[in-house]
């Protein structure tokens, strides 16, 4: 039974930060890349970042690069995203992915966490 748990949301201003945690059981989790997207309504889940779990590499979306930053502390089966700069277009649901294509490509998803950014 995978599951992955958001944490870390909330109603920030402009310009501020919010650390948000992904906490996964269930699977073995060294074994896996780590990822955070969003969804705001009406649109597509939008791609954010990914950590590799081979080399450790992230891959950031133009629109959070320089401000989100990920990290995973695999002995705690976390994976953390940072986000400072927030911009009221950052409004969204947040969701954490764990993916494996060892043998074919399978994704685990979180229940999301709102985050949300008014002035």
């Amino acid at each position: 039974q995978v599951r992955l748990v958001e944490s870390g949301g909330g109603l920030v201003q402009p310009g501020g930060s919010l650390r948000l945690s992904c906490t996964a059981s269930g699977l073995r989790f060294s074994l896996y890349t780590m990822g955070w997207f969003r969804q705001v309504p009406g649109k597509e889940r939008e791609f954010l970042v990914y950590k590799s779990y081979r080399d450790g590499r992230a891959l950031y979306a133009d629109s959070v690069k320089g401000r989100f930053t990920i990290s995973r502390d695999n002995a705690k089966n976390t994976v953390y995203l940072q986000m400072n700069s927030l911009k009221p277009e950052d409004t969204a649901v947040y969701y954490c992915n764990a993916r494996t294509s060892l043998i074919t490509t399978t994704d685990y998803w979180g229940q999301g966490t709102q985050v949300t950014d008014s002035s």
